[in-house]
């Protein structure tokens, strides 16, 4: 797979579908593929009522295509572990070279977690196999730093979004896990939006509850617009 994309279509509605068009027609293009006419044309087929992932790709063999798959479910709680060792990935800003050997390193987790955190080489928190970081400190709402070898989120994106129309601060710092584990952790993707760290490898489950995660997840899907 030389690049893939995701998101979440809930009756014929998208959180950031602009966003997810930029990724998917400028990672095809640096890989030598024309994709703005195919993604297009794809999108306008989708379903309108619903609840579906769909996948759209650009094969190792040159052919776009898309898959259309139904939604799983939208997780809760996570349990995380982290990678020992370094970021194992090959191509780390673009989705799709390494999705076959992020969900070989995430089955292979130990405590039956939901994700596994990435490290850069100094030992902070990049970002989970098929999630982005976000977390807490004080009143700020924090990210890695944008020159990590990071996968553009377009979920960080949109919580960025809702967090500067709140008036509430965003920094970027790095963080190692240990770092981490005194703070509200909140997992990003297309599917769940928003899942915040329950548990870390065998620790017990943290009920949370002074999360904020279920009010921004609320403004997250007010910004779904029709396809």
């Amino acid at each position: 797979m030389q690049v893939a994309d995701s998101f979440l279509v809930a009756n014929g509605k998208v959180r950031g579908i602009e966003l997810h068009r930029e990724r998917f027609v400028g990672s095809c293009a640096a890989a030598g593929v024309e994709a703005a006419g195919f993604w297009t044309d794809q999108v306008r087929r989708l379903p309108g009522f619903g609840r579906w992932f769909p996948r759209f790709e650009l094969r190792t063999s040159g052919e776009l295509a898309v898959q259309l798959r139904p939604a799983p479910p939208v997780g809760g709680r996570v349990r995380v572990v982290v990678h020992e060792g370094p970021d194992p990935r090959t191509a780390p800003r673009v989705k799709g070279p390494d999705l076959e050997l992020l969900g070989k390193l995430k089955e292979a987790a130990s405590h039956r977690a939901d994700e596994i955190l990435l490290l850069d080489q100094d030992g902070t928190v990049l970002e989970a196999a098929y999630s982005a970081i976000a977390w807490w400190e004080d009143d700020t709402l924090c990210f890695p730093p944008s020159d990590r070898p990071l996968l553009p989120s377009v979920t960080a994106a949109l919580l960025r979004q809702v967090a500067t129309t709140q008036g509430i601060e965003v920094a970027e710092r790095a963080c190692t896990p240990t770092d981490l584990q005194s703070h509200e952790v909140w997992l990003l993707n297309a599917l769940h939006g928003i899942r915040p760290v329950h548990a870390w490898s065998d620790s017990a489950i943290d009920p949370l509850p002074n999360s904020q995660a279920t009010s921004w997840q609320n403004h997250l899907t007010a910004l779904a617009q029709p396809l």
